[in-house]
């Protein structure tokens, strides 16, 4: 696509790592980049300068979860943090069995049905080693990892409540779940006087953008925080690998694979790669600064194994993508249809409003203006 803009935008700062956010409904000060840290531990010495780099610039979110690099992540950002304590965000994670690094790797994991699942029993037991292996009192924020379909909805937000009470955990979050169990959890919550949710981790980016057809609206209403994961569409957006070889130093070359096998996702990245090369930036800071300016996005979380990664990605922030330049990501990324009943809400207001122009709530206005590919 054509580039029609004169790009001043670009000159413009988006923002800085000490422009600190709010986290949903909330009075939680966060900065507009979270670090995550599944890979750290496994070389301490490299992860400690980047955490040295993030926090210098302003840097207080982190994110881990209790199985990451089978609980290394979390002893060592509970022993980078000792010292730093107060004026840092943990979050941390419970849901997923630890074994699960065990069978990974080839391992017989341990039957423990317990050790796994959204339920009170692996909810205080996973909680208390996540507190062990960090080091600390508490945690910031604590997420249910995923949903596993099992646990009665009321029995999670009980939990976390008394999670919330005791003083172990500050804040409580959701992950990897569907809009329909967060709506009802929050809404039970706002019944009872329970705690809510108040942030939601999920994937979104250029090559996948569903969030924006369910769970962007419902976090809308609800005043739930996102914090997007895999904003590089695990490297693919990064620009490193072509039609015909992939990168070799990839980490994540089997979740890259879907991804190479789509044309649409190349076309995708040429539009990043010219994009980029009129900002005078990399492909990744394009992506990063796209997902920054899209609706209710709160706190992306970048996921660097090596300091020039890091630095590239916090670069995201010190430039701002046009209008017009928006656009042209958004057409070329936009999904051939929306599910339904999402495909009703461009024309919603034909429908209902019979043809008047009759407002519709600020907090929608993404919904209403999802487009498709053929549109």
């Amino acid at each position: 696509m054509k580039n029609t803009s004169d790009s001043s935008s670009i000159d413009k700062t988006l923002t800085a790592l000490d422009n600190y956010v709010l986290l949903g409904k909330s009075g939680l000060r966060v900065s507009p980049l979270a670090l995550g840290t599944m890979g750290v531990g496994a070389n301490a010495e490299t992860s400690r300068k980047m955490f040295d780099a993030y926090v210098e610039k302003g840097g207080n979110f982190f994110d881990t979860a209790n199985f990451y690099t089978d609980g290394d992540s979390e002893r060592f950002l509970g022993e980078y943090i000792s010292s730093k304590r107060s004026q840092s965000v943990v979050a941390t994670k419970y849901s997923i069995n630890p074994s699960v690094g065990e069978m990974y790797s080839g391992l017989t994991p341990s039957r423990n049905p317990n050790a796994g699942g959204n339920h009170r029993k692996n909810l205080v037991e996973t909680l208390d080693g996540s507190l062990k292996r960090m080091g600390t009192g508490y945690v910031d924020v604590l997420y249910v990892h995923v949903w596993e379909y099992r646990t009665p909805i009321f029995e999670v937000m009980r939990a976390l409540d008394d999670v919330v009470r005791s003083g172990k955990a500050h804040y409580v979050a959701i992950s990897d779940t569907p809009s329909w169990v967060i709506a009802t959890a929050n809404t039970m919550a706002d019944l009872r006087g329970l705690t809510p949710f108040i942030g939601l981790q999920t994937r979104y980016n250029l090559l996948n953008r569903s969030l924006e057809s369910d769970l962007q609206p419902m976090c809308a209403d609800f005043g739930i925080g996102i914090i997007p994961w895999s904003v590089l569409a695990d490297g693919f957006l990064t620009g490193k690998h072509s039609r015909d070889q992939v990168s070799q130093d990839s980490k994540r070359a089997a979740l890259l694979d879907k991804s190479l096998k789509e044309d649409k996702n190349w076309q995708i990245l040429d539009e990043v790669k010219a994009i980029a090369k009129e900002c005078n930036r990399t492909p990744a800071q394009v992506a990063v600064n796209w997902t920054l300016q899209k609706p209710g996005i709160t706190s992306p979380l970048i996921g660097a194994r090596t300091m020039a990664q890091l630095e590239d990605n916090i670069g995201a922030l010190e430039f701002k993508l046009s209008e017009e330049q928006m656009a042209r990501l958004d057409a070329v990324s936009n999904p051939k249809e929306w599910p339904f009943p999402t495909e009703f809400a461009t024309s919603i207001s034909t429908y209902t409003g019979q043809g008047l122009n009759v407002e519709m709530p600020k907090k929608f206005h993404a919904l209403q203006n999802l487009r498709t590919s053929s549109s």
